[in-house]
């Protein structure tokens, strides 16, 4: 029966071959892959390659293209042109910019400039310096901002440039932004923002508006749309999987690294795929609703983008996959003949040994109730409990909050036990982001075998975990255990203790704001959040905070003015977005001072300050070095043509020792560089912060009004807005 079952499994796949596959001469920059119709007909292959170059693929209008400003041929193909952008090419990609475009723009960014290039014309249309870098863009119209915009991801912020290169949006995000996409995330008819990000959080803005915020457990790699509110993503541990809004579907786990994806219908049933390459070379195609996997094809190397387009020019839009090394394969999505069903053929060794492996399993559990079965009537008491237990036995949990001491340091204990004498053989916990893998098994020996098994566990942020709990049950002399499974949520601010030093400094940092609700709502908001002992009935109190010491003290006056007391801005933050969040606040206004921060923060604006300042002057220094390098090297040839090799040799010497003075020039200033995007990323993540003390539209004007302080130079202006949440006075 399992062979003819198998052998049906197996006669329902179909097998899906490459419908063309290209061998460039040309190494492909990972994750820097897009289709651009330049003159607004012919579909071109665009990617990063080595040495800032840009390489684009036009195989239909061969020798029509006369080397011109940034462009120039490749020797090494005929249907490839070069893009110089002498920098280092950190995104790119293709589209409609212009409202009067006929063909689609080039957007290149680099960690200090975007340019946007007219590749028909070979003309640039803007090029712009963004202070804060660009990691990430993405092409297409967001919000209520009529014109498409290209919008850059940098250094904890985000840019949108319009098609002359204005400066129509801007606002800061957590943390360095890794990825972008556009989609209509709450169904309104217009284009929200996802940004994925180095703090793990996938955020979404409505224009300069944060809309809600996802935490997953890795650095957001890659985002895509899908369709609706749908959309796929990608961790840097290996993880793939798609939402639904803030609903996650599904994911998936791989020892190898999401290079890139995209949606695409391969198996033509009128609802996109998944589509992965992997850092091993895999493509694979996922169900959107389920991650069953469809269909699979390796390369030799590992993947570097996954695009779609009409390659062909036949009128049927194939995906297009790339390989670092230069191969591209195109696919065709499935014919009606095989329509839904699709899969590779290494697919069938797969499924042979999933199913043999299901059936092992099954004839094991089946051989276990048998043995159970034997273990009942008629045979004596000791040999009855075997596998056996009390029709009471439950699994009971418990979590407390433990310091830390000599030898430990502080965690979550949590606590699992039976009400009787069963003892607990093993216990599987599954958790995201708080035990490396996601998961942590407790084995005791024989010798310490009880009811009860406690597990230290320290949250490394404060954010909700669910703990999914599997225990192996049994009586002490047992060799077969019931598995008792149980879900347990760890709240959001579990690592803060109740348990106050009496000689604590007291914290200078504080906000303040009011709402419109009754002391006993804050109550239910402390006990859904903090693991608190029963009887709190009070909103006033005090914690201890176990991950960086100090004191949070929260306070409520009966006219419903809040009071939080702590000198870490970034906890503050998070209290406050958390309870207008249980309150359904929309719009919080809020008065803060942090003078430990704030000082630190004046600190690194004045080190801004002086790295620009040294930035000009070497920036002046390299460009007189460069010319005088120049007159050298032409009193140099001029010596030698004359054959005066007394001052040929004079010329060259010296020619040597500026070119060393240059290089180490050019050293400083790019360390330089560095310590300046740093401090950069410092005062991004102020405004952020500063904005996330306040909900819903004093929220955006603050991170507004904090930016044009910024631009003016007015600092005063600045730590006005931070602590008020307004310029005015």
């Amino acid at each position: 029966m399992f062979k003819v079952v198998l052998i049906a499994i197996l006669n329902c796949f179909n097998f899906v071959l490459p419908i063309f596959t290209l061998k460039l001469n040309h190494k492909i920059n990972p994750r820097m892959v897009a289709i651009g119709k330049y003159d607004g007909i012919h579909p071109c292959l665009t990617a990063a390659t080595q040495a800032g170059k840009v390489f684009i693929h036009n195989p239909h209008t061969r020798g029509q293209r006369p080397a011109a400003h940034r462009l120039s041929q490749s020797t090494q193909d005929s249907d490839i042109s070069l893009l110089n952008i002498n920098q280092a090419v950190s995104c790119l990609t293709a589209g409609t910019l212009g409202p009067n475009t006929t063909g689609h723009t080039l957007l290149v960014g680099s960690q200090t400039n975007l340019l946007a290039y007219d590749v028909h014309d070979n003309t640039d249309i803007f090029y712009k310096e963004v202070t804060d870098g660009a990691n990430a863009i993405v092409l297409g119209k967001l919000g209520d901002i009529q014109n498409p915009l290209a919008i850059i991801g940098g250094n904890c912020a985000l840019q949108g440039f319009d098609f002359e290169g204005n400066d129509q949006f801007w606002t800061v995000t957590g943390d360095n932004v890794r990825s972008l996409v556009l989609c209509d995330f709450t169904a309104d008819g217009k284009n929200e923002l996802l940004v994925g990000s180095e703090d793990f959080d996938i955020r979404v803005f409505r224009e300069d508006e944060l809309v809600t915020e996802m935490a997953e457990n890795e650095t957001v790699t890659s985002l895509c749309h899908m369709h609706g509110s749908r959309f796929g993503y990608a961790l840097a541990n290996g993880t793939v999987g798609v939402y639904d809004r803030t609903a996650r579907y599904w994911r998936i786990k791989s020892k190898n690294h999401a290079m890139s994806i995209h949606a695409f219908d391969l198996n033509a049933d009128g609802v996109v795929e998944l589509i992965t390459g992997w850092s091993n070379g895999k493509i694979d195609a996922r169900s959107d609703r389920t991650g069953e996997v469809i269909f699979k094809d390796n390369f030799s190397s590992s993947v570097a983008g996954v695009v779609e387009g009409d390659y062909r020019m036949d009128g049927q839009i194939q995906l297009i996959c790339s390989s670092v090394e230069g191969e591209v394969r195109g696919y065709l999505p499935a014919s009606k003949e095989m329509k839904g069903n699709l899969m590779d053929a290494s697919v069938e060794q797969d499924l042979i040994r999933e199913l043999s492996q299901r059936k092992q399993n099954l004839i094991l559990e089946l051989r276990n109730y048998e043995e159970n079965a034997k273990a009942l009537p008629g045979v004596s008491e000791g040999e009855s409990k075997k596998g056996v237990i009390p029709a009471n036995t439950q699994l009971q949990t418990a979590l407390s909050v433990r310091r830390a001491t000599e030898s430990q340091r502080a965690h979550i204990e949590l606590n699992i036990s039976t009400p009787n004498e069963t003892i607990i053989r093993a216990v599987l916990i599954f958790a995201e982001g708080i035990f490396e893998g996601e998961s942590h098994v407790v084995h005791p020996s024989v010798q310490n075998l009880s009811g009860c098994v406690r597990v230290p566990i320290i949250p490394p942020k404060d954010i909700p975990v669910d703990l999914h709990i599997k225990a192996f049950v049994g009586g002490k002399t047992s060799t077969q255990f019931h598995v008792f499974e149980i879900t347990r949520q760890l709240p959001r601010f579990s690592m803060y203790d109740l348990n106050v030093d009496p000689s604590a400094t007291q914290p200078t940092g504080k906000v303040t704001f009011s709402i419109n609700d009754r002391p006993q709502r804050v109550v239910m908001w402390l006990n859904q959040n903090f693991l608190l002992p029963e009887g709190i009935d009070s909103p006033d109190i005090t914690f201890t905070t176990l991950r960086a010491g100090g004191l949070l003290k929260i306070n409520m006056q009966p006219s419903g003015e809040i009071t939080l007391r702590t000198d870490d801005i970034d906890l503050a933050g998070d209290l406050i977005q958390s309870l207008a969040s249980f309150l359904a606040i929309e719009d919080l206004q809020a008065e803060a001072d942090f003078p430990v921060y704030f000082k630190e923060l004046r600190a690194t604006l004045t080190e801004v300050d002086e790295f620009h300042s040294v930035h000009q002057k070497l920036t002046a220094a390299m460009a007189d070095h460069s010319n005088y390098i120049r007159n050298m090297l032409v009193q140099a040839e001029d010596a030698r043509l004359m054959g005066d090799w007394r001052n040929t040799k004079k010329r060259y010497i010296e020619l040597y020792d500026l070119n060393r003075d240059l290089i180490n020039e050019y050293k400083i200033r790019s360390n330089n560089h560095n310590a300046l995007l740093a401090r950069l990323k410092s005062v991004n993540q102020a405004i952020q912060r500063a904005g996330r003390l306040r909900v819903g539209k004093p929220k955006n004007q603050v991170i507004t009004a904090c930016r044009d302080a910024i631009k003016n130079n007015n600092i005063n202006a600045l730590f006005k807005i931070m602590r008020a949440g307004t310029a005015s006075s």
